[in-house]
């Protein structure tokens, strides 16, 4: 698979995590690079205020932010730089807490033979999704166009065109980083979904990168704006996700015409 690298990112103190990562990632042959995670409490206040817009954040998603949501986010971004400033033209991206199944390599191997196709995979997901397959990649698994909200950032591909995209337009912080690096919309971006996905999220070890903690969610009243946005945002969703699939399943009957003509 020349042209794919793997970054994962993991905090320095989480050596657990990465040799977990590193025992799943031996078997697949993938040549991989660490990235050490940020933590946002360690940066800078005036950092903070450049890198993170509060008041919209809370405006989107009805909740305070947290610095760990920050250290997350410049994470993700500091891997699509990494990829920038590589000869490598995609990236595997994997969270230290991933989990990789055996149907990962020749999904990878069926995504780097149909280049055109995508822009940005999600390989695992929180939600469906509601997916819409639309290209074989692999036995029993398919790339796929998304109709519905589908979080999570464990593991995902990426190219150039979407890095550049990434690193142009997703600072400041507005939202978590799995709210809307999938918006391609926004971003005039082939976002796709593996289905059914070939890595989980490991819901049984807690995450170190997002800090939970306290209850952060405003009370329903203050929540109004941030429901606005979310039904305009899946209504664009949709619209796009409907225009996506529609011209994906059209373009081999318009190739037949093109070699008929």
């Amino acid at each position: 698979m020349d042209g794919l690298h793997t970054w994962v990112i993991n905090l320095d103190k989480d050596e657990a995590r990465l040799r977990r990562i590193t025992q799943q990632l031996e078997p697949t042959g993938l040549a991989w690079t660490r990235m050490p995670a940020v933590l946002g409490r360690e940066l800078p206040a005036d950092q903070q205020q450049v890198l993170l817009d509060a008041g919209a954040y809370r405006r989107k998603h009805g909740k305070d932010p947290a610095l760990g949501e920050l250290g997350c986010y410049l994470s993700h971004l500091a891997v699509m730089r990494a990829l920038l400033a590589s000869p490598h033209q995609a990236a595997l991206v994997l969270e230290d807490d991933a989990l990789l199944t055996p149907a990962l390599l020749p999904v990878l191997q069926g995504l780097m033979a149909q280049p055109r196709r995508w822009d940005m995979v999600k390989l695992s997901a929180v939600h469906s999704g509601t997916p819409q397959p639309v290209l074989a990649l692999a036995p029993g698994h398919h790339l796929a166009v998304m109709l519905s909200r589908c979080t999570g950032s464990s593991a995902y591909v990426v190219n150039r065109r979407a890095a550049e995209a990434y690193v142009a337009a997703l600072l400041p912080m507005t939202l978590p980083y799995d709210h809307v690096f999938d918006q391609g919309w926004t971003y005039r971006l082939k976002v796709r979904l593996v289905t059914p996905t070939p890595c989980v999220h490991d819901e049984q070890i807690a995450t170190t990168i997002t800090t939970g903690g306290h209850n952060r969610k405003f009370a329903w009243h203050r929540r109004l704006s941030a429901h606005r946005y979310r039904l305009g945002n899946e209504l664009r969703r949709v619209l796009y996700g409907l225009h996506e699939t529609l011209r994906e399943r059209a373009a081999p009957l318009l190739r037949l015409d093109a070699r008929t003509g």
